[in-house]
């Protein structure tokens, strides 16, 4: 096993729910509500496309500039009050930096709200890390963790990412990965191709070495 490719709201850190309310705040703010389908679309997505999502549930034709920085402004302030780990989430990253593995962080969330974010998740944690300003292309583009594994100077069909949205699956898969998925917000069994865990708490260094192996079809050196 190369690496393993960590995704951040929702996988690591329960941070979806602090989206909400910036998101609940920035819908109040331009006259309306934002619908539950809305909010579920939104789970692993740009920022851009976000408000794409929320600008057109509203039924409002406002500035989509504006609009990220009234949301970011709000959610940066919540980061900063400090970010709940899902469970199993530092046990798992604390084992594998143990075993000296390798890890990246690949989040949609653009850089500057993952750099408060890390003040919860330890920047020493990761090896690498992609936000979603840093490329031009985010999830489901592969381009997220392809990225992620060449800073880690890895094969991605090495690597094994830990993801909760089908974005995040979708981006992943195409980059090759072997993909855990662990649903948070939104459900994961209509995807293929997918290992499906309850929880972080559920995975083991061995484990995820066992599920590289198995994926290539042969069984690596460790």
């Amino acid at each position: 096993m190369d690496g393993i490719l960590f995704d951040m709201d929702g996988t690591l850190v329960d941070s979806e729910k602090v989206w909400s309310v910036g998101l609940d705040q920035l819908a109040d703010h331009l006259g309306g509500r934002l619908s539950d389908t809305a909010r579920r679309d939104m789970v692993g997505t740009s920022m851009s496309q976000s408000m794409r999502i929320l600008h057109d549930d509203l039924g409002v034709d406002a500035d989509e500039a504006e609009s990220v920085r009234y949301l970011e402004e709000r959610v940066s302030a919540l980061f900063a009050d400090g970010l709940l780990w899902r469970p199993g989430a530092p046990e798992l990253l604390a084992a594998v930096r143990s075993a000296g593995i390798p890890t990246a962080l690949v989040t949609a969330t653009r850089r500057h709200l993952v750099e408060v974010a890390l003040i919860t998740l330890g920047p020493h944690n990761f090896d690498a890390v992609v936000a979603g300003d840093d490329l031009d292309e985010t999830k489901p583009h592969p381009a997220p963790y392809r990225t992620a594994a060449e800073l880690l100077r890895a094969d991605p069909r090495r690597c094994v990412a830990v993801e909760d949205s089908p974005n995040g699956i979708t981006s992943a898969l195409a980059a090759g990965c072997v993909v855990i998925g662990v649903p948070c917000e939104v459900g994961l069994d209509h995807l293929e191709n997918v290992h499906l865990v309850d929880s972080l708490a559920d995975l083991s260094v061995d484990g995820l070495r066992d599920l590289v192996a198995a994926a290539r079809g042969h069984q690596f050196l460790y």
